[in-house]
């Protein structure tokens, strides 16, 4: 019987042909090498599928799955996590880098504390070209036993999310719902883990992020951002903001919380929505799906007055 890695590796992909090889190669360069390789390679029409194909051939780790059709990143991310085997999960995004040491950090922290849900590092932000930008130092209380610590920081405290990256314990991550169709649902991911247990986070900076033009998600405004996750978004008229708030609501009621912590986590929600001016986003979501819907009725108005006119002018 074939024995499951340690860590299975998720790598959903789409037009990547630009950074996909020094993702590769930084992945495939670990120094802890039990681990498994799953790409998932949304349709993509650039020489994504050739770079995949020579690197599988090359590593028997590496097991590339190719759909015709593009699903979304959402459906993707899940794709690759549906089909892990290991006891810990990582995603990793075709255009980031990893240092050597930083799988066998992670796996060496959760196979030391049953209580840790999730290890990452810090992170050095490259451009294009691979040159430094900045290392993001921010801390927050992720690692603290309260999961309403946990919960304040992470939805309190603006950040990249870039702890969606890090090592995970499989099991914890199948009790969440993993990465919704919306905007934005790795930040409700987080703050579910988070509830979930604490997290580590090593000092080092072995997650390297790469910065540029061509990203999905700087490409796009936080609304039209809802295609990237899920093509089936196009069109429609979303309240990311509302959105977030719904989710956190969900995120408290539907884990299992001592009634105190349960309370702390609504009060830092109320936080929330009072800090950092949640409250006028909040507004403006109604203000703009109002618009929508104005414009929509008006168009069908427009549609209906124009087909009525057809047909008289036809009598």
């Amino acid at each position: 019987m074939e024995v499951a890695p340690r860590v299975s590796i998720g790598l959903p992909v789409y037009n990547g042909q630009h950074y996909l090889s020094r993702a590769l190669d930084s992945l495939l360069g670990q120094t802890f090498h039990d681990f498994e390789l799953i790409i998932s390679d949304n349709a993509s029409s650039d020489a994504t599928p050739e770079i995949c194909r020579e690197y599988a051939a090359r590593d028997p780790r590496i097991r590339y799955v190719r759909h015709e059709v593009n699903r979304g990143a959402a459906w993707n991310f899940n794709y690759v996590f549906g089909l892990a085997r290991g006891a810990y999960f990582k995603w990793h995004a075709h255009d980031d880098m990893l240092e050597p040491t930083f799988l066998e950090r992670c796996v060496t922290v959760l196979e030391r504390d049953p209580q840790i849900v999730l290890a990452f590092s810090r992170t050095r932000v490259v451009d294009a070209a691979g040159h430094t930008l900045y290392t993001y130092d921010e801390r927050l209380r992720t690692d603290s036993p309260l999961a309403s610590v946990r919960f304040r920081d992470l939805i309190c405290i603006g950040h990249p999310c870039f702890q969606v990256f890090g090592v995970i314990r499989a099991d914890v991550l199948r009790r969440t719902p993993l990465i919704g169709n919306y905007v934005p649902s790795d930040r409700i991911l987080l703050a579910r883990l988070g509830l979930l247990g604490p997290f580590y986070e090593a000092p080092e900076h072995l997650f390297i992020s790469r910065r540029h033009p061509a990203q999905s998600v700087r490409a796009a405004k936080l609304r039209a951002r809802a295609a990237w996750f899920d093509p089936a978004n196009e069109g429609k008229i979303v309240m990311p903001h509302f959105r977030t708030l719904y989710e956190y609501l969900k995120a408290i009621r539907e884990t299992p919380l001592p009634p105190d912590e349960a309370r702390r986590c609504y009060r830092a929600l109320l936080r929330w929505v009072v800090s950092d001016h949640n409250w006028a986003r909040l507004g403006n979501d109604v203000v703009y799906a109002g618009r929508q819907a104005g414009r929509r009725v008006l168009r069908r108005i427009r549609a209906l007055h124009s087909t009525t006119v057809a047909r008289r002018n036809s009598l």
